[in-house]
């Protein structure tokens, strides 16, 4: 895949770039640990004043960095600001909390005894040089949720971003630059995907963090794992909006049209599967149909768009195939369904009733704005199909039976259930999931520690 900017809106390059040869990759990957050996001992004090530093420019630079985020992906351009915001809001968060995320944990008095010891205690450390590759759909977001608490743990950063988002990329390098981090701190790789392997088996590079599909994160756990490397994998999601008897419906179908759209859908922890209880069904489908044919879809840079193009002709011709393989096999296309003529990669809002085990989209991600429905007779029947997944990023739960909430919550297997409410990350809560969504966690406390060597300090008597 060539490494250019390519408007989804109508199909133009705007700027092609090369990928870097072997020597300058050599030559960041040296940067990048000679810097860690200096930056590692930098106080936290120092790491903060850094990153507000870096929130600052960011967002001053919203306006500018919205339109390149839109030229280059398709999100519309108030979503593409609002990343920028909420990035430099998640910036801020870890200035002001990674030195008591990560300072030291003194055992109980009574271990600390037992032990033999006259004193010990638990300090977390960074590892070193951290590769990071980050995928096109939150071309900003993505990459700060990693490079905000790495940079903050005293590690440093390689990125490796998605082909299509190069003028993205390399202005993440260069916001950290504009805020004083040290050169090496966070370096930007212009590279394909087949180099990754190589770098990740350089012993200077001691971690990495993937979020992207899951065919990436096996590769990248494969050669980590053979190199015995720590990993975070942030992959797939299909995630249930379940909605019961007593929820709100009217509210609910709302947040459901947002929660399915949101940047057309191309989000991992996009409610994608709606399982709806009987009593409620009819007048929850009418009303989030409503909805859905209502957005408005259009060129992204007008503010007054809703939804964007997908990001690429071959994103489009994967919605286009789950949609007509569902038809073809029984659903009932309730809005949308039928790609738009003209110019650009656009899909419309589309809803799916009658959806089936036996359909692609039913096993398979939908990325983009694609709604499949699941009438259900009770609770049992609501967590068996949103379990029936290969993925567990996130849920989303509409009661306001608490009998329901406990269930849900002790047996939804995914990595978050948002009750009353869309699933959205936010830097204080741990965001991950299970089964083929991948593992580990970033944000909060524990993203924070997830590439930090937790060291045991012990003291003889």
């Amino acid at each position: 895949m060539p490494i250019a900017t390519v408007n989804p809106a109508n199909g133009e390059t705007l700027r092609t770039y090369e990928a870097m040869g072997e020597e300058e990759i050599e030559r960041r990957i040296q940067l990048a640990e000679a810097t860690f050996r200096t930056y590692r001992t930098t106080a936290f004090d120092e790491r903060a004043r850094l990153m507000r530093k870096a929130a600052d420019i960011l967002e001053a630079d919203q306006d500018e960095i919205g339109r390149v985020i839109t030229t280059e992906m398709g999100k519309p351009v108030k979503q593409a600001r609002a990343e920028a915001a909420k990035c430099a809001k998640t910036m801020r968060w870890y200035a002001d909390h990674a030195a008591s995320l990560l300072a030291d944990e003194e055992p109980a008095e009574s271990d600390v005894k037992d032990s033999g010891a006259s004193r010990a205690l638990v300090r977390y450390r960074p590892l070193g040089p951290v590769l990071a590759v980050m995928p096109w759909n939150f071309p900003l977001w993505q990459v700060i949720r990693f490079a905000a608490p790495a940079l903050m743990a005293g590690n440093v950063g390689l990125l490796k971003h998605a082909s299509n988002v190069p003028q993205t990329a390399l202005y993440l390098e260069d916001l950290f630059h504009r805020a004083g981090f040290p050169e090496g701190c966070f370096q930007t790789l212009l590279i394909g995907s087949a180099a990754v392997d190589g770098i990740l088996r350089d012993e200077r590079v001691r971690a990495a963090t993937l979020t992207g599909s899951e065919p990436a994160g096996r590769a990248v756990a494969a050669t980590a794992g053979e190199m015995i490397k720590k990993t975070v994998l942030e992959l797939g999601g299909s995630d249930p909006f379940v909605v019961m008897p007593s929820a709100d419906v009217e509210r609910a179908a709302g947040v459901a049209v947002t929660a399915r759209t949101q940047n057309a859908g191309q989000s991992c922890i996009a409610a994608k599967r709606f399982i709806v209880h009987t009593d409620v069904y009819d007048a929850f489908v009418e009303r989030f149909t409503e909805g859905m044919k209502a957005l408005r879809v259009g060129d992204p840079l007008e503010e007054e768009t809703e939804v964007g193009p997908l990001s690429s002709e071959q994103g489009l011709n994967d919605v286009m195939e789950l949609v007509d393989d569902a038809r073809r096999s029984g659903a009932t296309v309730l809005c949308g369904g039928e790609r738009p003529e003209g110019p650009g990669w656009y899909y419309p809002p589309t809803v799916l009733a009658d959806v089936t085990r036996e359909m692609r989209i039913h096993r398979e991600e939908a990325f983009g704005p694609v709604a499949t429905l699941y009438r259900v007779a009770d609770l049992d029947e609501a967590v068996l199909i949103a379990n029936d997944t290969d993925f567990g990023l996130s849920s989303n739960v509409w009661t306001r039976d608490d009998a329901d909430v406990d269930r849900f919550v002790r047996d939804l297997e995914a990595g978050g259930v948002y009750v009353n409410g869309m699933t959205a990350s936010h830097p204080a809560f741990p965001f991950g999931g299970v089964k083929r969504s991948g593992y580990g966690r970033e944000l909060s406390g524990h993203g924070i520690r997830e590439f930090c060597n937790i060291t045991t300090v012990w003291h003889g008597a």
